[in-house]
């Protein structure tokens, strides 16, 4: 047998740690001297320190160390959780360094100060839409005030929510500026009296690639180019059609280099 000091040389592992591992009852001593309070230790518990420590160069925890040795928890379940653990901190730190990559290379090119992508979840909400071709995007101008003027009539106590959270979303693959299919969604407190074909729904949380740009509606083009190089260059796929949410715009803002619209491009990892 061995004393603690002993076992820890040989171990190559502190007295502290022991006596911890002794209190929790990970690997207690094989005999505790009565009057001298030894702690002594056998050649098999070397190879019992060295199980808990695999375990504990694998990552696992001490709680999911003791489920395996002393509760005798399947060990097979715990290491599959903490690859799985692994597998999805591997994924975050490639995506980290690609996006770095990313950012880096935008700086050199100098478009780096004029679009920043950001990803975040756009939450659940309830909108009332309308789904329409409108003949282009001035349009907009008309189309969008009398939809609400015609939901307020019907539904007179229903509230947008706050900040307000109004959208378009583009429901053909390919770009025109003429007889534009889209959906119109306003985000409001609670469903309502549906009018015609402007119906309430409720539309769930999605993560987005978000990009902000400041100017004109007609420069729009230059951030979803933008938007669409990140998703590609950082490992993301598009699994839904892109939203147009307008924080500023004709309504309170009488130059049109100060309109402020977010492109919200619902993603996925590839």
């Amino acid at each position: 047998m061995y004393k603690i000091g002993m076992f820890s040389k040989i171990t190559k592992t502190t007295v502290k740690t022991l006596r911890y591992y002794d209190r929790i009852g990970l690997l207690k001593p094989e005999k505790i001297d009565e009057n001298t309070k030894y702690r002594y230790y056998t050649t098999k518990q070397i190879s019992d320190f060295y199980e808990i420590l695999l375990y504990r160069q694998a990552g696992l925890s001490i709680n999911q160390i003791k489920e395996i040795i002393i509760n005798h928890k399947k060990v097979q379940n715990i290491l599959e959780i903490r690859k799985n653990e692994l597998i999805n901190l591997n994924n975050l730190t490639n995506k980290q360094i690609s996006l770095i990559n990313y950012l880096l290379e935008e700086k050199k090119e100098g478009f780096f100060m004029e679009y920043k992508a950001i990803v975040k979840e756009l939450p659940e909400c309830i909108v009332y839409s309308k789904e329409m071709v409108v003949k282009d995007y001035n349009s907009y101008f008309e189309v969008i005030p009398q939809i609400g003027e015609e939901v307020k009539s019907a539904n007179p106590d229903l509230k947008c929510i706050q900040p307000e959270y109004c959208f378009i979303k583009y429901l053909e693959n390919e770009y025109k500026d003429k007889d534009i299919h889209i959906e119109f969604c306003e985000a409001v407190d609670k469903m309502g009296n549906e009018v015609g074909d402007i119906k309430f729904k409720k539309i769930p949380s999605v993560k987005a690639l978000c990009v902000m740009h400041k100017g004109p509606y007609s420069e729009l083009n230059k951030a979803y180019s933008y938007a669409f190089k990140w998703i590609e260059e950082n490992n993301y796929q598009l699994i839904d059609s892109p939203r147009e949410s307008y924080i500023d715009g004709i309504w309170n803002k009488e130059n049109e280099e100060d309109w402020l619209t977010e492109l919200q491009l619902p993603i996925k990892s590839k």
